[in-house]
C-alpha cells in the first residue's frame, strides 16, 4: 500500500506523544501501510538546528519525507503551538516538502485550551508545505493517555474510537493516493 513517515516533534525520551504515534503506527501496518517513524530528538542537534542538509541523518530524513505517500505528525501543545522542536524540522525541510501528500495532524496537551493549536499553529504550515490532502486531526488530553509500568500505552475509550476513526479516514485517503498514483504511474 502506501508508504507513510510517522513524525514525533516531542522533545521528550518517555513522550506520550511519541508512544500516541506507535500506537497508531502498528493500527496503519495492520491495514497494510508500511509505516516508518521518526522522532525527531534523536535527530543530530547541531546539525538540525544549523539546518545542515548535507548531515546524512537530516539528508535521510529529507529523503524519508519525499518517499514517503503519507505523514503523520504528532506534537505536544507548548503556549498553543507545536512544538520547537517540530518547527525547526519543518524549516529545514523543501517548501514544498509535502506537496502531494496526505498528512494527519495529531497533538497531546494537558488542557482543551490547546484544541485550537492544530487549526490555527499547525494547519497552516503543512498547507503552505504543499500538502495535498491534510486530513481531519485530533487533540487528545495527556489525561486519555496512561502510559504502564512497562511502558505500554492505554488511550482512554472515547479517546481511542476518535483516534480510530481519523486514523481510518487518513489510510482510507491514502488508499485513494496511491490508486491514483498507480493509474498514472
Amino acid at each position: 500500500m502506501a508508504l507513510v513517515l510517522s513524525v514525533s516533534g516531542s522533545p521528550s525520551a518517555t513522550s506520550r506523544t511519541a508512544r500516541l504515534l506507535r500506537h497508531l503506527d502498528t493500527r496503519l501496518a495492520s491495514q497494510g501501510h508500511e509505516v516508518r517513524s521518526l522522532d525527531v530528538r534523536t535527530l543530530p542537534a547541531e546539525a538540525l538546528l544549523g539546518a545542515d542538509v548535507r548531515h546524512p541523518a537530516i539528508a535521510g530524513t529529507v529523503e524519508l519525507f519525499a518517499r514517503a505517500d503519507g505523514v503523520v505528525i504528532g506534537t505536544p501543545v507548548y503556549k498553543a503551538a507545536y512544538s520547537g522542536l517540530l518547527k525547526t524540522l519543518l524549516d529545514l525541510l523543501p517548501q514544498y516538502a509535502l506537496t502531494g501528500k496526505t498528512v494527519l495532524p495529531l497533538a497531546t496537551g494537558g488542557t482543551t485550551a490547546h484544541v485550537l493549536a492544530l487549526d490555527y499553529a499547525l494547519r497552516p504550515v503543512l498547507s503552505s508545505m504543499g500538502a495535498g490532502h491534510i486530513v481531519q486531526g485530533w487533540f487528545t488530553l495527556d489525561t486519555d493517555l496512561t502510559v504502564g509500568e512497562d511502558g505500554a500505552l492505554t488511550v482512554a475509550p472515547g479517546a481511542a474510537e476518535a483516534l480510530a476513526q481519523v486514523t481510518d479516514q487518513f489510510s482510507a485517503a491514502l488508499g485513494g493516493r496511491t490508486a491514483v498514483l498507480a493509474a498514472t504511474g
